[in-house]
């Protein structure tokens, strides 16, 4: 067995590249289904979420590559897509997937939603049953890790979501919120999360809109808030100081023919509008608009890159707590081998055994990777 990790990221590809790759949670069950059915493929969890989409493969095939993977799962990609593609071999992949886990390759270092994203991610897999003995034991180890680093370091100091870094951004223009009249467009995980940053920052006039009227009035409850409908949100547009949107629609929810005549009523009173959705939510020709200022998640990297800074003194003690633990998981991979092919075992088969190719153009990887891809 061959463990792997192929992907994108904010790392190595901008948003207009990564949306073109993202997995809508509804559609996950069915890509593992389809990606379970590729003949290199034995066990899988995908992981897809605003800032990255990865593929966690186990296979027979000590050489696959991204390219040919990609191309089964998503049909053809362009050469200006593929060289954004990144692809790790064994102890890479597991490094990697220990920092994700920890929230060290998150664009805010630390940050905490990424946990609770894996640990969906495996559940969906597991359920599907496209996971076996490797990646259960892989994933397990990674929340186990995940949980270490976090209580033994100060790498979740300051904020640590990029709904989070939004609401900084939002208060370093208005000041203080509580004058501010905020939107938000959605109301799953990110939307709360958000909603809850507004709040805790002393915002007093939420209003939600989602596409499940049922849901917008539980997160409005819960954030002392107003509901509204979907097809009414452009209503509260005149007054409005800010939207968050993050809805998980498949095409521009805010575009500039819906909100161009609003603008004229509003006697140039800016309209600060924060884009959490991949796709994204906002047409990118609202950008154009006088007295609109959009933010999407590439604009908050401005932020979340001085937060950094500040975490950087944590990254060497968490790194090397994450490489303990990858020594001890390449000692599980040893001895399951070993057990599976000592002689006495009437089952003998080389199903495990494992290895760990450095593939062509390792060195590049490793400029564009620096930690996930050490040296193995």
């Amino acid at each position: 067995m061959n463990i792997f990790c192929f992907g994108i990221s904010h790392q190595t590809a901008n948003v207009e590249v990564r949306e073109r790759f993202a997995i809508p949670d509804s559609a996950l069950t069915d890509s593992l289904t389809r990606l379970a059915q590729i003949r290199s493929v034995d066990e899988s969890v995908l992981l897809s979420t605003c800032n990255r989409t990865e593929f966690y493969i186990v296979s027979p095939d000590s050489q696959l590559a991204v390219e040919p993977l990609f191309h089964d799962f998503y049909g053809p990609i362009e050469t200006t897509e593929s060289q954004h593609l990144f692809r790790l071999p064994a102890i890479p992949s597991i490094r990697h997937l220990f920092r994700v886990a920890s929230g060290l390759e998150s664009m805010v270092v630390g940050e905490t939603e990424i946990f609770g994203q894996l640990k969906r991610a495996y559940e969906i897999a597991a359920k599907s049953g496209t996971t076996g003995r490797v990646l259960n034991r892989l994933f397990q180890k990674a929340f186990q890790v995940g949980k270490h680093v976090r209580s033994s370091t100060a790498i979740t100091r300051g904020s640590v979501s990029v709904g989070s870094v939004a609401v900084d951004l939002a208060q370093q223009i208005f000041g203080n919120l509580a004058g501010s009249k905020i939107m938000i467009l959605g109301a799953g995980e990110t939307s709360e999360r958000t909603a809850r940053s507004f709040q805790s920052r002393g915002a007093k006039q939420l209003f939600v809109s989602n596409r499940s009227y049922d849901k917008a009035v539980a997160l409005a409850e819960a954030m002392g808030g107003r509901a509204i409908r979907f097809d009414d949100w452009e209503q509260e547009f005149r007054d409005l100081d800010i939207l968050v949107s993050s809805t998980a629609a498949p095409h521009a929810v805010v575009t500039r023919a819906k909100i161009e005549p609003i603008l004229r009523m509003r006697r140039d009173r800016p309209l600060f509008i924060i884009d959490l959705a991949i796709p994204r939510d906002v047409e990118p020709t609202v950008h154009q608009l006088d007295d609109v200022y959009v933010y999407d998640l590439d604009s908050l990297r401005a932020i979340a890159d001085r937060t950094l800074e500040t975490r950087k003194k944590e990254m060497d003690a968490c790194d090397s707590l994450i490489e303990k633990h990858v020594c001890d998981f390449e000692g599980w991979l040893n001895r399951a081998f070993e057990r599976a092919n000592a002689p006495s075992n009437p089952r003998r088969s080389t199903t495990l055994a494992w290895t760990v190719p450095s593939p062509p153009g390792y060195g590049n990887l490793i400029q564009r990777y620096p930690r996930a891809a050490k040296a193995l």
